[in-house]
């Protein structure tokens, strides 16, 4: 595996991507070529150096599984991982149900592979043990802080989850985007919030990835869950001999077997995963994207 980060500057038309959906025009596939590399942009994860890192773990097995070379690319946020991938930077990204939703309805990539929802609550609101907020509702008049702009588990779902409590973004309480869930942690820590909104799944891996230990903190509320985990995107110049690849080494990564290994992308090991879905799978993501003021029918 090679490891690299994308300059700052391929990534400026990223917020006007996620913002008005700009179109181009479909790009044509590119013949195949069985030796060449698989590019993937991803979100550094887990840096703690004495725990496997997740990413490369999934490059060692995703490498084993293709037969192929893997060239991982950082980016900073969730959004520029879509914008890598339409601007065929790189050939795929793994991203969960809301910035897929995002990304699918712009047209301009491909959803490769769906990891199709549970039953189980996605997101919490954590706070320090000795806060006053025993509920959803006592967030009234609070900080709150969450990940970023387009996460899932840190933004889409608590936020709907607060606005089922009778809570406004903006008028109820104020928010903060801490840039990662690592960010709202620490700012919870600090005391610069009264909350932080993040991943259920976060608060059960504990250290590294959750810093608070038992008794010091405690989870505020349950969001309802999601139609879609997560989707494997693709540029759309991607060739079909690739596009296989890609899938049957999903399939064979993101095995139960592996799921402890995986870390904080474990989760997607015991789901069901839908090859090449349609985007009507995302269309149940509609309502709680408005809530959060992103209309998916505008990008078009």
């Amino acid at each position: 595996m090679r490891r690299f980060t994308l300059p700052a500057v391929g990534l400026l038309g990223v917020a006007a991507l996620a913002l008005t959906g700009c179109q181009g025009a479909t790009a044509q596939a590119a013949p195949a070529d069985s030796d060449a590399p698989i590019t993937i942009a991803t979100l550094p994860i887990g840096e703690d150096p004495t725990a496997e890192n997740p990413i490369e773990v999934f490059a060692e097995l995703f490498e084993e599984a293709t037969g192929r070379a893997v060239e991982v690319t950082d980016v900073p946020d969730y959004l520029s991982v879509v914008e890598a991938i339409r601007a065929d930077h790189v050939d795929i990204g793994i991203m969960s149900g809301f910035p897929s939703a995002l990304a699918v309805n712009t047209g301009e990539v491909d959803p490769l592979v769906a990891f199709r929802g549970d039953d189980k609550p996605v997101s919490t609101c954590v706070v320090l043990k000795d806060s006053p907020v025993q509920k959803p509702e006592d967030l009234k008049g609070k900080t709150v802080a969450f990940a970023d702009q387009a996460s899932s588990s840190g933004y889409f779902m608590p936020v709907y989850m607060l606005h089922e409590a009778g809570l406004e973004q903006g008028e109820d309480y104020e928010a903060i985007f801490a840039g990662g869930h690592e960010g709202s942690f620490a700012a919870l820590a600090q005391g610069q919030v009264d909350a932080a909104c993040t991943a259920i799944m976060l608060t059960q891996l504990g250290a590294p990835m959750f810093p608070f230990a038992d008794g010091e903190w405690r989870a505020v509320g349950e969001s309802p869950s999601m139609a879609v985990q997560g989707t494997v995107l693709g540029r759309q110049s991607l060739d079909e001999e690739t596009r296989k690849v890609i899938a049957d080494g999903i399939a064979a990564v993101f095995s139960p077997e592996n799921a402890e290994r995986l870390g904080a992308m474990g989760s997607f090991a015991n789901l069901e995963q839908t090859v090449a879905p349609e985007a009507s799978t995302y269309a149940s993501f509609a309502e709680i994207a408005g809530v959060a003021g992103v209309e998916l029918k505008d990008l078009k």
